[in-house]
């Protein structure tokens, strides 16, 4: 690492060169058609893809599931990540490798991209934090049961920020 770039973890603070910071990003993007197509060892090199991107780009992953369908992460970044462009570089990035190690998920997936154009970005504080880690890791574990369609990715995020913030939990 360079030396004007450093980062040493002190009360969930991050120090670099003239600053001090603590942004954590709660990132879900979907497939395209949501179309399941990373299971069957797709999954673990989309962590494993995920993992260098954060390396690259110098920021970390505090928490990471990829479901069939969709990813979610838990992203601490600088000041200076911008976040849009860190989707498209990431998006784009696995998508470009996961077509050459699995070549067989553009045959499910019409026109050949993997990711639906759409993301959800959603800020954490430092009180609901955990709640989110809970939350991302508990997702292989959770089925729906309930009638009908399964609700979007999006709607169930939305109604649990919601949830979160009428119980009194988060301040908006």
């Amino acid at each position: 690492m360079e030396k004007d770039i450093y980062k040493i973890k002190e009360n969930e603070l991050t120090y670099g060169r003239g600053y001090v910071y603590s942004l954590q990003y709660h990132i879900v993007w979907c497939t395209k058609y949501r179309r399941p197509v990373l299971k069957d060892g797709v999954d673990t090199d989309c962590k494993i893809l995920l993992q260098e991107l954060a390396q690259e780009y110098r920021f970390q992953i505090t928490a990471m599931e990829v479901m069939p369908d969709h990813i979610h992460l838990l992203i601490d970044a600088s000041p200076q990540f911008c976040i849009p462009d860190m989707i498209k570089i990431m998006k784009g990035g696995i998508a470009r490798k996961l077509f050459q190690f699995h070549p067989e998920i553009k045959k499910k997936l019409w026109g050949g991209h993997l990711w639906n154009p759409s993301y959800c970005v959603v800020t954490v504080s430092d009180r609901s934090r955990e709640q989110i880690i809970h939350y991302i890791e508990s997702q292989k574990e959770k089925e729906w049961s309930g009638p009908g369609r399964p609700p979007r990715d999006l709607e169930r995020l939305n109604a649990y920020h919601r949830g979160m913030t009428d119980a009194g939990d988060i301040r908006v």
